[in-house]
């Protein structure tokens, strides 16, 4: 019997995990998932020119490093707090709120 291995996922230089041919990562597919509950098949249904089998190896490589791609998720979240608190109000949201059309 002869073994075969197909991870469909390699590593940048700064160790981001992306889907092989593609220029997805595999926290976007990630996000996806834990945001809408989408399975893998409606995540190519979502993203037909990501192969079955390479989501598939996505969630997979996802579920092996959890921890430290959770980890990457959370700073990612806590980033864009600080970025959104730092630039303040959209100019947009304040017209509204002035209308009354916003809280």
């Amino acid at each position: 019997m002869t073994a075969v291995t197909t991870s469909h996922i390699s590593l940048d230089d700064r160790g981001v995990a992306w889907i092989e041919g593609t220029n997805t990562k595999v926290k976007e597919v990630v996000i996806e998932k834990l945001a809408f509950g989408w399975s893998p098949e409606e995540l190519h249904r979502q993203h037909p020119h990501l192969p079955i089998a390479k989501i598939y190896a996505a969630l997979s490589y996802y579920y092996e490093h959890q921890a430290e791609i959770d980890a990457d998720l959370e700073r990612d979240h806590l980033e864009v707090q600080k970025l959104r608190q730092a630039a303040g109000e959209l100019p947009f949201v304040g017209r509204m709120r002035a209308m009354g059309k916003l809280p």
